[in-house]
């Protein structure tokens, strides 16, 4: 799965599409060379081609932080999957999931269109997630995933060092 997602991060529609994230995110928007609101006016609607919004996406480095991404999630994916053959790999890989998915829910405070905007029907806002909303906080599963792998290895070497 993490090899699937950190693959599409090379793919223009998905680089574009975590822009708003990344934008308004204290832990990333660093990564980009324009201000957060900025991106609205060059968002690209999934699979469009909108050359003037795909040059701002250049120009911001949304493709070349995307690609990096990634690869780090690729390699995330990679040291987790090791982790049945070697726990100490295991144990990086769940520590690093982890850490993934505590950036990735900080975007539930972080990014605005998380949540419903307001449109004039009762239900915006906080508690009621919008599509990004909910595709980040499925991040939680991975979170516990993590944690899981992460203590799995940790048994497995406090195991291997008692056997010694």
């Amino acid at each position: 799965m993490m090899a699937w997602i950190g693959g599409l991060k090379a793919v223009q529609y998905e680089a574009d599409g975590i822009v708003p994230f990344v934008a308004n995110s204290p832990f990333m928007s660093f990564f980009y060379q324009k201000e957060a609101p900025e991106y609205k006016s060059f968002k690209n609607k999934e699979g469009e081609v909108v050359p003037k919004n795909i040059e701002w996406h250049t120009e911001n480095g949304t493709y070349i932080f995307s690609y990096g991404l990634g690869g780090v999630i690729i390699l995330i994916g990679l040291f987790t999957l090791a982790g049945i053959f070697n726990p100490k790999a295991g144990l990086i890989g769940g520590l690093l999931t982890v850490g993934m998915s505590v950036i990735t829910l900080s975007f539930l405070i972080t990014t605005p269109e998380v949540y419903v905007p307001d449109l004039g029907g009762p239900t915006h806002g906080f508690p009621y997630l919008s599509g990004a909303g909910r595709l980040v906080l499925k991040d939680v599963i991975m979170l516990a995933g993590g944690l899981i792998i992460a203590s799995d290895a940790a048994q497995r070497i406090l195991a291997r060092t008692r056997e010694k």
